[in-house]
């Protein structure tokens, strides 16, 4: 009788309902106005998606669209009318592999992509046209997007029909207009190689700029509009993905003229660390400065930051250093100044600072504890951010005079359970074979004794989970469960293990990782060796949990370590990396390529399967384009043959990133109830 009522005494305070956690409006897509005083951004309004504006001087949020329904409708590619009055946006649709339409809710009735216009005046959204990618011109009479893999256009107040831009081999995209609004630089990729080329609206002509056997891509215009700058990747025929690449051909950028299509080498990178291209989130990858220089990520050091360089081809100048890396990264307004979120000074955190492109001086805009990024120029000195905290989650805000105001304040609920939330803490542990790695520490408030404890391991695997609510709504929403969790008496262990981003190139593309080797199971271990060591931890009660690459890593977990890890959930898991490499880069063919495929598949979970002891819940949509769901099927097949306990959960139509709120809770609530079961 002791026992249990020194069990009842420990016991954490009674946690909000899961719903309240995961209860949260997640905005994305921040943009501008062209003339500043402005910004708009997407809001998923725990399902229903809606576009948001706020305006000078007072900057208070208010939406624009009234979608009310969960449907899984994606809204994106926001951006406003160069005059500022209305914003361009598509919704429905796959924004992410732009494949078929997908309908996650199995709806009997057709789904369609479509781009919509929205006056900042009121009224309802104006359907344009079937497509996406919409781009609109300087004078924004024009538009232009993309339809069945193929550029449209059409003019803006109707006198014309929507008609195929071009017709040609490859898969022509990435339009931008020219400052006059007369030509339009695309790309047409061709799958072993790829074009930059330059069409003119006047002659209804299309010049290639510099053709080669190379892969080239990420055009942007001179100020004066007759020059091209572009990136142009090295011929290679490496048909693979999912392994380290840390040196390459080095990669170039190249300038041509718009007119002659002549073109010429601006710069090179470097043979050794930054020769392989790594990008950054943004607008574009190279952008042109008002004073003529090219702006652009590189990993020179072997940390990616941002560089600039005249269109002469002097040296690369840094515009940010340190054993950090800059993310998000955006032109000002006039072209003058570079904007960027880094981790520079805070690993495990993000925070934005600005560069002056002609003297390289710079500002810090943000810091402290709490994370912010994607910023954008909405002028007058203001800049707009995403941002949160340890509390509170994503929300628009921006920074006047160095303050930081948010925008829409009354999106976050008013019972979200902040108050419930624990402070994670950075915790730095020895992988199995010695390799420090990052983690955060979610410890429940008011008890003591040996708790149950879960691991977390996020996706991609190009990721960082950080000390705060995530920019993804993807790992924003498994933020909120590890919260949760720890506000029911689990200690969660959120674990950065390598392949991840944040911690420089060497640690990104670690050797033997994924498909090559699997070596960060080295970190799974490491991770169940560090919480049993802690005395608030029972050793005998450790489960693993995440999705994607994450899912790949639980599973790992349990088939390597099933000692170490009583349970796990596995949401839309890796199992077979020979399977999903090929879903990711089409030539890959494993028939041809005997020795590497043997290597995949000894680095996948199917291949030690006959070890896996641990419970499992299988979670995973059948209309997955990242990880196909044959993946969970093989899976559940070989554990039912061994008699391994498996639970599942699959949503007919839904995709990788599940597209309704619905879906979200159904799953979490699903996972809670299996480690509960099997935890407690």
């Amino acid at each position: 009788m002791r026992v249990h009522l020194l069990a009842l005494l420990c016991a954490p305070s009674l946690a909000a309902p899961l719903e309240k956690f995961l209860a949260v409006s997640f905005p994305q897509d921040l943009v501008a106005a062209p003339g500043g005083g402005k910004v708009a951004w997407m809001m998923n309004e725990r399902g229903p998606r809606n576009v948001w504006v706020a305006e000078a001087p007072d900057w208070k949020g208010r939406r624009l669209t009234s979608y009310t329904a969960d449907d899984g409708q994606e809204i994106g590619e926001l951006s406003f009318t160069p005059d500022g009055k209305a914003i361009l946006f598509t919704r429905g649709g796959d924004l992410e592999t732009r494949r078929d339409i997908p309908n996650p809710t199995s709806s009997p009735q057709p789904v369609e992509q479509a781009i919509f216009l929205v006056q900042l005046a009121g009224g309802a959204p104006r359907k344009l046209t079937d497509g996406n990618s919409p781009v609109l011109s300087p004078k924004g009479d024009r538009l232009v997007f993309s339809k069945s893999g193929a550029l449209w256009s059409m003019m803006l107040d109707g006198s014309d029909k929507p008609a195929q831009l071009i017709h040609g081999k490859g898969r022509i995209g990435s339009p931008r207009f020219s400052p006059d609004g007369t030509m339009l630089a695309i790309v047409n990729g061709r799958g072993t190689h790829g074009y930059v080329g330059v069409y003119r609206f006047a002659d209804k002509s299309l010049r290639y700029l510099d053709p080669s056997v190379d892969t080239d891509r990420e055009p942007a215009w001179s100020p004066d509009g007759k020059q091209v700058a572009f990136l142009r990747i090295a011929a290679s025929s490496r048909a693979f993905s999912f392994g380290p690449v840390r040196e390459a051909e080095p990669w170039s950028i190249r300038v041509a003229d718009a007119a002659t299509g002549v073109g010429r080498q601006a710069w090179k990178a470097d043979k050794g660390p930054g020769s392989a291209f790594s990008p950054i989130v943004g607008e574009s990858q190279v952008m042109w400065a008002a004073d003529g220089h090219l702006v652009f990520p590189w990993e020179k050091t072997g940390w990616k930051h941002l560089y600039k360089v005249s269109i002469r081809g002097d040296r690369a100048v840094e515009l940010t250093s340190g054993q950090c890396e800059v993310e998000h990264a955006s032109l000002s307004g006039n072209g003058s100044r570079v904007l960027w979120s880094s981790n520079c000074g805070d690993i495990d955190r993000r925070h934005i600072g600005a560069t002056k492109i002609a003297d390289n001086s710079q500002e810090q805009v943000t810091k402290g504890s709490g994370l912010e990024w994607s910023p954008v120029d909405a002028g007058g000195g203001v800049i707009a951010m995403l941002r949160s905290d340890w509390k509170l989650p994503a929300r628009p805000a921006v920074s006047v005079n160095g303050a930081v105001k948010d925008l829409a304040p009354d999106a976050i609920s008013s019972d979200f359970p902040a108050g419930e939330m624990v402070e994670p803490r950075q915790v730095i542990f020895p992988s199995a074979d010695g390799m420090p790695i990052h983690a955060q520490l979610f410890v429940p408030r008011n008890v003591s004794g040996k708790r149950p404890a879960i691991v977390f391991y996020h996706g991609g695997s190009r990721r960082q989970m950080l000390l705060g609510w995530h920019y993804m709504y993807y790992y924003s929403n498994t933020y909120a469960m590890n919260q949760y969790w720890a506000s029911k008496g689990y200690v969660v262990l959120s674990v950065n293990y390598r392949s991840g981003t944040g911690y420089g190139m060497e640690f990104r593309e670690a050797l033997d990782y994924g498909a090559t080797g699997a070596s960060e199971v080295q970190d799974v271990i490491g991770a169940a060796l560090y919480l049993r060591t802690r005395n608030d931890v029972d050793a005998a009660r450790i489960a693993s949990w995440g999705g994607s690459y994450g899912g790949y890593l639980t599973a790992m977990a349990l088939a390597r370590a099933s000692h170490l890890y009583a349970a796990g959930v596995d949401i839309h898991g890796v199992h077979d990396w020979n399977v999903v490499i090929r879903n990711f880069v089409p030539a890959y063919d494993p028939e041809k390529q005997r020795e590497v495929s043997r290597v995949a598949f000894a680095s996948s979970p199917m291949a030690s399967v006959h070890s896996w002891k641990s419970p499992v819940l299988i979670i995973h949509g059948d209309d997955d384009r990242n990880v196909p769901f044959s993946e969970s099927v093989r899976l559940a097949e070989s554990l039912r043959k061994q008699g391994v306990d498996l639970e599942q959960l699959v949503f007919p139509d839904e995709v990788h990133d599940f597209l309704t709120h619905a879906h979200w809770l159904q799953a979490m609530r699903a996972a809670d109830d299996f480690l509960d079961r099997k935890l407690k």
